[in-house]
């Protein structure tokens, strides 16, 4: 569950990809330097950090409750699994309903022989334009688990990819889209093709802010403007998507804190309303995630 104040909706605490993409960078693993820039988060008013880090990405839950405890931020964990190339074996081996039944467990009983409950399916993914067969079983999954336990589910889209065909799926399956949340749309790069998901009362997710070598910010400022004129300031959430070493700021990176130091005062400078900053840090993320576990 969440506790009041401001949310990152899609962030990582630790996360191991490294294996997978050959790149050790991809494995976060420096505690003390999430901790501090944590600890600068929550002066600023931040009080609540989704992890997506889910089976098979390097899920840790001891590691994050000492971030969680040092820095004061509460952290809500997640379950599911992530992308094809990253599914871990059971995946394979295990049944929709066996998938679901873990999922289950995660969000009611507790995470891994642990107390922490999962408050998010997330971030279930698709491969770049293409929906594999093993992603399926894991989407099948987890409108199951949300059917049974009314939890969210947040997702990945690869370069923004899919997104429509994920919303059609939802939709399709008769999923709560109110307690679903799209995510990477902003690297469509389009307001259209983010707005025509907005128009079914799904949520969306701005979250690989500040990686401009992907998208300028720019843009997802333009974006973000036009979502808020053609009136959907409702259902959009902010992350950064922080995944590397290299990603934090004593590491050359733009670190954690760069979402409020330098982007929101972006947003203001185009004109956008101080009233939808903080729905996509506050309000909206509270809609969402706030009663689960409660």
């Amino acid at each position: 569950m969440l506790v009041p104040g401001m949310v990152y909706s899609h962030e990582h605490i630790p996360i191991d990809l490294s294996e997978v993409k050959h790149n050790e960078d991809c494995h976060l693993d420096s505690q003390e330097l999430v901790i501090k820039e944590f600890k600068d988060l929550y002066s600023k008013g931040i009080r609540n950090v989704i992890d997506m880090t889910n089976r098979g990405m390097g899920r840790n839950i001891p590691y994050a409750q000492k971030v969680a405890e040092e820095s004061g931020i509460n952290i809500v964990q997640s379950t599911g699994f992530y992308q094809d190339a990253f599914l871990p074996i059971e995946v394979f081996r295990l049944s929709v309903n066996q998938l679901a039944e873990g999922m289950i467990k995660d969000i009611q009983v507790g995470i891994k022989g642990t107390n922490v409950k999962a408050g998010v399916i997330g971030e279930i993914a698709t491969t770049q334009g293409k929906w594999t067969e093993g992603e399926g079983k894991v989407f099948d999954a987890a409108v199951i688990a949300q059917k049974e336990t009314g939890c969210p589910i947040s997702t990945h889209t690869s370069i923004g990819t899919l997104g429509h065909e994920q919303v059609n799926y939802f939709v399709r399956n008769h999923a709560d889209l109110s307690k679903i949340v799209i995510g990477h749309v902003d690297l469509s790069a389009s307001s259209d093709y983010v707005i025509d998901m907005l128009k079914t009362g799904i949520n969306v997710e701005f979250d690989t802010i500040g990686k401009n070598n992907y998208l300028a910010d720019s843009i997802r400022v333009q974006m973000l403007k036009d979502i808020e004129k053609a009136g959907f300031s409702d259902q959009v959430v902010m992350s950064m998507d922080i995944t590397r070493k290299s990603h934090l700021k004593e590491n050359g990176g733009n670190g954690y804190s760069y979402l409020l130091d330098s982007f929101v005062p972006q947003l203001q400078e185009a004109g956008i309303s101080e009233e939808f900053i903080n729905k996509m840090l506050d309000r909206n993320p509270q809609r969402i995630y706030g009663d689960i576990n409660a």
